[in-house]
């Protein structure tokens, strides 16, 4: 090979010489726009999502040009960044030569509280309605805002009770930001006492001590695996540092918003339950990942980790907020752990679990976001807060997130042994002209249970034998007016499209599994070996649990199939 004097790069001693370098050349406007983006921030390949975010934002898209740029900037293949960039649903990659979209998108909630409450009428209305050189409209999986549906987004601002006539006149108010809620800051949680018994621990504190406070007050893991709060805390200390903590704030599961609300109040607790559970085991920073559909969540937590570092109660740097991309899987906590790391959210492979293999190969403590709330609070109040509560011989609190056919749907505290009775008459009975008939417990994961089965307590390791579980307490109410076999139809649509595609079980059957489903009448057997291949054989909970509300539909409904 030899340098060709005639201007191309390289020339062999046969054929033509090529002027460029094989693949996507680097555009030299686009490099001064994304270096202009990124400004002083460091050229970390962990961040290339929070990257990517600052294109799509800037440009409403990601031309290949700019992440041509971005990849020259981290030093990366190109390859990495677009396999990155097609994984998650937010993002919008655009080739060379395609068109870009529209410079505005409505998203509109599709899961299964909004579909009861109209939102396929709304999608239609909306399809017709718009012009789609101008604005597109998208479906989308669950927004974690239920309890207000049907639900849409503009850009970044959510437009709750949707109708045509109320996304009409959020278009022409023009305003696309999100709208920040009035939450406690961090003075007015001070002024109350809030960090006290952090500055107290750091101080004197014995963390064993702490541990067997958490253990004794019965928390458990409130994101849906219900493992015991502080014995994983033992678990990541046996293991050498550094170590890091990870807040898990992906609540994607349909029919969950109960970490929204509570972050959008009083986000503090939270924060210095993070706090505390991370000096227990010693993690020398904190990731808070969380769900791109929450952009007012985002904006407060990003002024009030910056108001805990201008107080020195954190170090800079200390806390790191990673904002997700639209994919359900990345709840599943190593899934997240790839999406921190900057990578597409595929699960890992388990054993090594991510108490001694975690982010970027360290032990890493992940809880959910109410999970911390509750250790701020028993190590404040002490463990009798949640153990001294008891019903129908269960112990402790649950968040419900409650919504369908209720009169008042919203987050209620009620007693973890409350049974489904309990929860409808806390959201003020059912909707009036409806008749209870069935209900989802822990979101879709979980399936539907009929309305006889109302005496059941809805509380960890108590509705296995039922083939369901709590989860995480996201209960979707239905009534004699919906079918249990079209809602079954709803959940297995999610799953398939929140599929990460990694294993075939689960993508292939997730596939299958709603083909089946629509035809006039299921075909059992079939659908009984898919769920059997599915439970056994898939990767993480996604594929696993995904035949429950096939089998439970069966079960409970067999009429309808």
């Amino acid at each position: 090979m030899a340098l060709d004097d005639k201007g191309g790069v390289w020339k062999s001693g046969r054929g033509r010489g090529r002027r460029t370098p094989k693949g996507r050349q680097l555009d030299d406007a686009a490099w001064a726009e994304v270096r202009a983006l990124l400004g002083d921030a460091p050229r970390r390949r962990d961040l290339l999502i929070e990257y990517l975010h600052l294109i799509q934002d800037r440009y409403g898209c990601l031309s290949a040009a700019h992440l041509r740029a971005l990849a020259e900037e981290l030093g990366t293949g190109m390859a990495e960044i677009w396999e990155v960039a097609t994984f998650y649903a937010h993002f919008d990659p655009v080739k060379e030569g395609e068109t870009p979209p529209p410079d505005l998108t409505i998203r509109v909630c599709d899961s299964l509280s909004c579909e009861l409450a109209g939102s396929e009428a709304l999608i239609a209305a909306l399809e017709r309605g718009m012009d789609p050189n101008r604005i597109r409209v998208l479906r989308a999986p669950c927004m974690g805002r239920c309890d207000t549906a049907p639900v849409a987004e503009i850009g970044h601002r959510h437009v709750d009770h949707a109708t045509p006539a109320r996304v009409e006149a959020a278009l022409a108010a023009g305003d696309f930001h999100p709208e920040i809620p009035a939450y406690e800051t961090l003075a007015a949680y001070r002024a109350a006492g809030g960090y006290a018994t952090l500055a107290r621990l750091r101080e004197s504190g014995d963390w064993k001590q702490v541990q067997e406070t958490v253990l004794a007050s019965g928390l458990r893991g409130l994101g849906g695996a219900g493992f015991p709060a502080g014995r994983k805390w033992g678990f990541v200390r046996a293991n050498p540092g550094p170590r890091y903590l990870a807040v898990n704030g992906d609540e994607g599961e349909p029919g969950t918003f109960k970490d929204r609300c509570y972050l959008e109040r009083t986000p503090h607790l939270m924060l210095e339950g993070m706090l505390i559970a991370a000096w227990a085991v010693e993690a020398e920073r904190c990731f808070i990942y969380m769900r791109d559909e929450y952009p007012a969540v985002l904006e407060i937590l990003r002024r009030e980790i910056a108001a805990l570092e201008a107080a020195g109660i954190v170090a800079p740097g200390q806390v790191e907020l990673r904002r997700g991309a639209g994919a359900y899987i990345c709840g599943e906590e190593s899934a997240m752990i790839e999406s921190i790391e900057g990578k597409r959210g595929l699960p890992r492979q388990r054993p090594p679990y991510v108490a001694s293999v975690g982010i970027f190969g360290r032990p890493t403590l992940v809880h959910n976001v109410e999970t911390l709330h509750w250790v701020a609070r028993v190590c404040r109040e002490g463990p009798q807060i949640l153990n001294a509560v008891e019903k129908n011989g269960r112990k402790g609190l649950r968040s419900f997130s409650v919504s369908g056919r209720v009169a008042k749907p919203g987050v209620y505290l009620l007693p973890a042994g409350s049974t489904i009775r309990d929860v409808i008459e806390a959201a003020g009975g059912m909707a009036e002209g409806h008749a209870f008939k069935a209900y989802q417990p822990g979101g879709p994961s979980s399936g539907l249970l009929p309305a006889s089965l109302d005496d059941v307590p809805l509380d960890f390791d108590t509705l296995q034998p039922h083939g369901s579980f709590i989860g995480s307490a996201a209960v979707v109410v239905l009534s004699d007016k919906d079918s249990a076999r079209d809602a079954a139809l709803n959940m297995l649509r999610f799953f398939e499209a929140e599929s990460c595609g990694q294993c075939t079980p689960c993508r292939v059957g997730c596939e299958k599994a709603v083909k089946l489903m629509q035809a006039g009448s299921w075909d059992r057997a079939l659908l009984e070996d898919l769920c059997q291949v599915m439970a056994d054989a898939s990767i993480c909970g996604l594929g696993q649990a995904a035949p429950n509300p096939i089998r439970l539909v069966m079960k409970h409904f067999p009429d309808e199939v």
